[in-house]
């Protein structure tokens, strides 16, 4: 019996354009997991204020970051699918899928069944799962296999942030970076959420401090030498999982070095590359010129990665 694995993300536009950007956003934006508001209102100001202001600002951060080989997030994907299905064997396809933009969740399932699976297995690239990530994945894999009318044997591999293996990983990632001194602190830097999806029993906070907790201990490390911090707030009108980034950098000022790991990203992309590699690293300059700051990369499509989903696929 062949089998299907679909490893997906949240998703890049196409180009660093506002044209691309601004398709992208709209896709994204109007999910009903990510809608802060009434539908019909929240439509209006999307269309009206939103898009065409961000789509100009993000294009121009999308084009910092940009690669000969196109989107790092959509390459990377690509990269990370290859390397499994190059261990996987035979019986076995993989393919990567975004829940926003190309190339699709409908699309990647439809050359699964194609290729002949009769099971699959859906991993969200979400070590830490929360509504408007995991869940998202979720409800477009079911919605797309609906309306195929296909009924394989599903299996959703949710948050795999308890695993040891991944504490492993990403423990290693910071070793390879240079972390070790006794003077180093070290931030992991996680995406933030609503706390209106906390409120509504989002466990994510919960996951995210249980990982870093648990990096630290395989690093040995004291509590005084990391701290951790939520970023990317996408508006300043609701509340936010906080402490935000900026906030815990703050805490770690008698560190002579500052490590940044973002565990909760398994690709490299524009809130890693540009939010932490480019806005945070400048932002620490300001405070502390002459601090070396070293930003961990993501596990992307090292072997490391591929033997971690190995792990969880088996």
């Amino acid at each position: 019996m062949k089998r299907g694995v679909l490893i997906v993300n949240t998703g890049s536009p196409d180009a660093p354009t506002p044209d691309a950007v601004r398709a992208y956003l709209r896709d994204f934006l109007s999910d009903e997991r990510i809608c802060p508001m009434n539908p019909m209102l929240w439509k209006i100001i999307l269309n009206a204020f939103i898009l065409p202001k961000r789509s100009v600002a993000s294009a121009a951060k999308y084009r910092r970051i940009w690669t000969d080989a196109g989107s790092p997030l959509t390459h990377g994907m690509a990269e990370l699918a290859s390397g499994l299905a190059d261990t996987a064997g035979d019986e076995v396809v993989v393919l990567s899928a975004m829940s926003y933009g190309s190339p699709d969740i409908p699309t990647a399932l439809k050359a699964l069944h194609d290729a002949g699976c009769e099971s699959l297995s859906v991993l969200p690239l979400y070590p830490q799962s929360a509504y408007s990530t995991t869940g998202v994945v979720e409800d477009r894999v079911e919605a797309a296999l609906d309306r195929m009318e296909w009924t394989p044997h599903v299996e959703l591999i949710g948050a795999y942030g308890e695993d040891a293996h991944y504490h492993e990983a990403i423990a290693d990632s910071v070793r390879r970076a240079g972390f070790g001194g006794p003077k180093d602190g070290l931030l992991f830097a996680f995406h933030s959420i609503p706390m209106a999806d906390i409120r509504a029993g989002d466990t994510y906070g919960v996951q995210a401090r249980a990982t870093a907790q648990a990096v630290a201990q395989v690093l040995g490390i004291c509590e005084d030498a990391w701290r951790i911090g939520f970023q990317c707030r996408f508006d300043k009108s609701r509340a936010w999982l906080g402490p935000f980034v900026r906030e815990s950098l703050e805490e770690l000022d008698g560190r002579e070095r500052l490590f940044v790991v973002a565990p909760n990203f398994s690709i490299d992309c524009l809130e890693t590359f540009y939010d932490i590699d480019i806005e945070l690293r400048e932002a620490q300059a300001a405070i502390h010129p002459d601090r070396p700051f070293i930003y961990v990369p993501c596990l992307n499509a090292s072997a490391d990665h591929v033997a971690l989903l190995s792990h969880l696929l088996l």
